[in-house]
């Protein structure tokens, strides 16, 4: 079980490290989606199942869907 968390810690450094780098705006939503759903995971590894509910729905369901929605209106490649 521990090398799955070690895993899934090292998956959520490399997407914070790729989002921060990364000029296209869309595939930065992408996957930060995709880090707050393995945060979700995270947080039901510690026994704390409305705290992954939470994350999952407003981390990777809302915000990504307010990020798309400003990318609508704006350009999706970063100057």
């Amino acid at each position: 079980m521990a090398a799955i968390n070690i895993l899934l810690l090292v998956f959520l450094v490399i997407c914070a490290v790729v989002v921060a780098r990364i000029k296209d705006l869309l595939s930065a939503v992408i996957i930060f989606g995709a880090y707050s759903m393995v945060m979700s995971i995270i947080w039901q590894q510690l026994h704390s199942p409305d705290i992954a509910i939470t994350e999952a729905a407003i981390g990777a369901g809302a915000t990504s869907l307010l990020f798309l929605a400003a990318i609508s209106r704006t350009r999706r490649h970063e100057e």
